[in-house]
């Protein structure tokens, strides 16, 4: 079938997208209970009716600005400020509308980001029960992200995408809700320093690192350009409507298949309607940038400390993994985080990808060295170590604690592991981590 009108698919996706903002807002990143980075400045943004003044009051401080552009978008910057747990209130202010956020504390913020074994919840994990019951510390703080991957870089996060209204305390009440991952590192890391620690959680299941990836670095390697125009070319040749025919007629034929009753059958869609993010190119997890655009990149501007990268599921299955390109794409990853935040130091730990396949063992080893995960494995540690800054960057090996299938339940070693990385080599305390690396090889025979 040939493609309908490129502005078809132009409404389509637009019906999906963040509804136009109306009235004085701030972004949702911002909101009570917030932990906001420490010794950066501090920048704070929304929208207003173009022209309006808009007055904002952070603690002591205060600063007035007009919004502008086509949106109304303000912004203002206030000094930076030491840790500290006193907690602050923001006040923002235009055309007679005032909004109020409390309990604001300043300290690091970190970035959860991969797929789903990242996103895997504490309470559903090994001993999950009892970290959540020790789970008494209202200075760490955490945000939730829901899926929402964008065929374009978003301006902000529909506030249905936030869990829970906002950012929240740790208790034993909210731990069990937490990245298990996010959890384990960051307790670890504000108990240690006794500062505000921020998680924010933006994590995708089902995520393939090309929809991780910040979309404006596809264009600086070949292979990823050769990839984002493939993707291209799906989203010129989409039609919402067929797929959605398309979509329907196959659950038409299974439910045929498996006798279901005529009136149970699936119903005749009109135009694109059950069509999900997976079904539309450009939309899907698994292409270009797409969970970065409404998930990640979405809240650049925002100062943050770093990031911890937990994913390799989706590009280790055999028919989707290209170890080469995965490389590639890991250095462009850093490389775009660090842009889109402007901190060329921003400090990345990459924990390998664990799941999948078997442990290897002395004696499955050779059976299993060509694994997809081993290739995966490898092109996460060579990719980080592409986007240099070593003393910023570590690859953090999780595979000794691997257990077979596709969502491990051992989660709070490869938390634990990223906080001894961190508080060694990003905070400088005298704890024990290193990393082994291969100094050299020597081939004999069959063998090295």
């Amino acid at each position: 079938m040939k493609t309908k009108s490129p502005f078809v698919l132009f409404a389509f996706i637009m019906f999906l997208l963040v509804p136009a903002m109306a009235g004085l807002k701030t972004h949702s990143i911002f909101t009570s209970n917030m932990v906001l980075q420490r010794d950066k400045p501090i920048v704070i943004w929304g929208w207003a009716e173009k022209g309006q003044k808009v007055s904002v009051q952070f603690g002591d401080e205060s600063a007035e600005v007009t919004a502008g552009g086509n949106k109304g978008r303000w912004e203002v910057t206030f000094p930076a400020r030491e840790a500290s747990a006193d907690p602050v209130k923001l006040t923002v202010s235009s055309g007679g509308e005032t909004l109020e956020m409390e309990n604001i504390v300043i300290g690091d913020v970190w970035v959860m980001n991969g797929q789903s074994n990242m996103a895997w919840s504490l309470g559903k994990t090994l001993n999950g029960d009892f970290e959540s019951v020790q789970a008494h510390q209202p200075l760490l703080r955490r945000l939730k992200i829901s899926t929402n991957e964008q065929a374009s870089p978003q301006d902000d996060i529909p506030a249905d995408k936030i869990a829970d209204g906002g950012w929240v305390e740790t208790s034993p009440e909210t731990a069990p809700g937490h990245t298990a991952i996010g959890y384990a590192f960051g307790s670890r890391i504000q108990r240690a320093l006794q500062i505000p620690v921020g998680i924010i959680e933006n994590a995708r299941g089902g995520a393939s690192l090309e929809a991780l990836v910040p979309i404006h670095k596809f264009d600086d390697h070949p292979l990823a350009a050769a990839y984002k125009a493939h993707v291209d070319e799906r989203i010129a040749a989409f039609d919402p409507e067929a797929k959605a025919l398309e979509k329907w007629e196959r659950a038409l034929q299974r439910a045929k298949s498996k006798g279901v009753p005529e009136e149970k059958w699936p119903k005749k869609p009109k135009g694109a309607e059950g069509l999900r993010s997976w079904d539309i190119p450009g939309m899907s997890p698994s292409d270009a940038g797409s969970c970065y655009n409404g998930m990640f990149g979405v809240f650049k501007g925002l100062n943050i400390k770093g990031v911890l990268f937990h994913q390799g599921y989706n590009n280790a299955m055999s028919s989707n993994c290209r170890p080469v390109r995965y490389r590639v794409l890991m250095k462009l990853m850093v490389e775009g985080w660090r842009e889109d935040f402007n901190d060329p130091d921003l400090a990345v730990g990459v924990i390998g990808f664990c799941a999948g396949s078997i442990p290897q063992t002395a004696e499955t080893f050779e059976d299993w060295t060509v694994s997809p995960a081993a290739y995966i494995r490898e092109a996460q540690r060579l990719g980080l170590g592409d986007a240099g800054n070593p003393a910023r960057t570590a690859f953090l090996p999780a595979f000794d604690v691997q257990i077979p299938g596709l969502h491990p339940s051992k989660k709070r070693a490869h938390g634990t592991r990223a906080a001894r990385w961190a508080l060694s080599r990003i905070y400088g305390q005298k704890v024990n981590w290193d990393s082994a690396q291969l100094v050299s090889k020597e081939v004999k025979g069959d063998t090295i």
